[in-house]
């Protein structure tokens, strides 16, 4: 059987960390950034992790 493809597009959205959680960018920090405050921004820069229910789909996708 042949080896399972990661999914290109998660891999460009999602890392793992060295504990095995999976950490993911925040939205609405790549542009129209004039209007926002910088506490908002601030707050969006730190990496999130991925919600308990999307782990799984997200490491099937990763190939973990």
């Amino acid at each position: 059987m042949p080896k399972q493809k990661t999914h290109r597009g998660a891999a460009k959205r999602f890392r793992v960390t060295g504990s095995g959680k999976i950490v993911r960018e925040q939205a609405h920090i790549k542009h129209y950034l004039e209007h926002k405050p910088g506490s908002l921004r601030r707050r969006l820069q730190a990496p999130s992790l991925v919600s308990k229910a999307d782990t799984k789909r997200v490491k099937r996708m990763l190939g973990i």
